[in-house]
């Protein structure tokens, strides 16, 4: 999450968010059988059939019981009917998906492999417009097997590892791409990822939205020097928005690229808040290496000059000039530190994918 109009969303979610949650008294609907288990989706009520409905979609990654990816495995689903049978095989980071996918109706997917006995799932039930992610799949090597090895490239793992980043959301929505929460795990990311990331940022509707809002901000504000009006507020907006994408494409893609450097966060977590606080801290000003060593952060300092220099391009002249290019540079890493002290303490807490992994379950 580099962007600043990215972290204003980010931060005035998770004050809500945490504001909601603490006004909210617990309650406790557990009913489940005790010593069964389901992964049915719970849904209000059955979908009419007069209603216009829409499909929903199973997806997951498959892996064995340490976790190691198993592409090729052959995953099958049934419905009540035969017309229901598909099948494919998972791609080469272990993912599947079945879309168009008809609600109300309990599905199974039986997954097979060689050298693993097969996986079945509870009946999976989706509601109207549901994206389901099963997260449980581990299959087990066959009693006659001894071992397996499965064969998965750096950048099939780092493939891997983007796609669940990319499944990162605060509250849900707001992207948060750029923290790695596995970081004893995690690979170096190839070029092409990093572009990918970058792009994905640029063009997602929060990012766009949180310009639309910055701009209104910096309207009320009547700075940079536009008109009033809403030919002065699209610029500011449009300004706004520049400012992001410049900032992620060199400090998150090109430079990061051309330095061999990692963009991303890494998520400490544990030992004393001293030490978690000094690791969120630094990370404007030390990053991870591709080589996996510490160095100095040129790609996010770099990024945040480069970008700042640009907005002398479109920024008003009035506004144009060292001061610019200075200001934003401090305002970018600042808010740099803070993103990343908040992504320490704060943020995880709001990322639904990032409480699987803390269950013990695979986004």
């Amino acid at each position: 999450m580099r962007h600043n109009f990215c972290l204003i969303a980010a931060v005035l979610v998770a004050l809500l968010c945490v504001t909601s949650q603490a006004q909210q008294p617990a309650t406790d609907n557990d009913s489940s059988t005790a010593g069964a288990q389901t992964v049915t989706a719970a849904f209000p009520s059955a979908p009419s059939p007069q209603a216009d409905v829409q499909p929903g979609e199973i997806n997951g990654t498959v892996t064995d019981v340490n976790g190691d990816l198993i592409p090729g495995a052959t995953v099958a689903l049934d419905g009540l009917s035969p017309a229901d049978h598909r099948t494919q095989a998972a791609n080469d980071s272990g993912f599947f998906q079945f879309p168009g996918l008809t609600p109300g109706i309990p599905y199974r997917l039986t997954i097979s492999a060689k050298g693993f006995e097969n996986w079945a799932s509870p009946p999976i039930t989706l509601t109207a417009g549901q994206f389901f992610d099963v997260t449980d799949i581990k299959l087990k090597l066959e009693a006659s097997v001894s071992s397996v090895t499965v064969y998965a490239s750096t950048e099939q793992i780092a493939a891997h590892q983007v796609e669940i980043a990319e499944q990162q959301r605060i509250v849900g929505f707001i992207p948060n791409f750029y923290v790695v929460y596995d970081a004893k795990d995690a690979v170096a990311l190839p070029a092409k990822l990093k572009f990918q990331m970058a792009y994905r940022v640029s063009i997602d509707p929060v990012s766009i939205a949180g310009a639309l809002a910055l701009g209104a901000m910096n309207q009320a504000g009547n700075t940079p020097n536009y008109p009033q009006g809403w030919k002065g507020y699209g610029q500011r907006v449009g300004a706004a928005y520049a400012d992001g994408v410049t900032d992620i494409m060199f400090g998150g893609a090109i430079l990061p690229s051309l330095l061999h450097q990692d963009p991303r966060y890494f998520y400490q977590g544990t030992g004393t808040t001293k030490s978690r606080l000094m690791n969120a801290m630094s990370y404007p000003f030390v990053c991870r290496g591709d080589n996996g060593k510490r160095q100095i952060n040129f790609s996010s300092l770099g990024g945040d000059l480069i970008s700042s220099s640009l907005s002398n391009l479109y920024y008003p002249q009035s506004n144009r000039g060292a001061s610019l290019v200075f200001t934003g540079f401090a305002i970018g890493t600042g808010t740099r530190v803070m993103s990343t002290v908040l992504q320490e303490f704060v943020l995880r807490k709001l990322t639904p994918a990032a409480k699987r992994e803390d269950a013990g379950v695979s986004p």
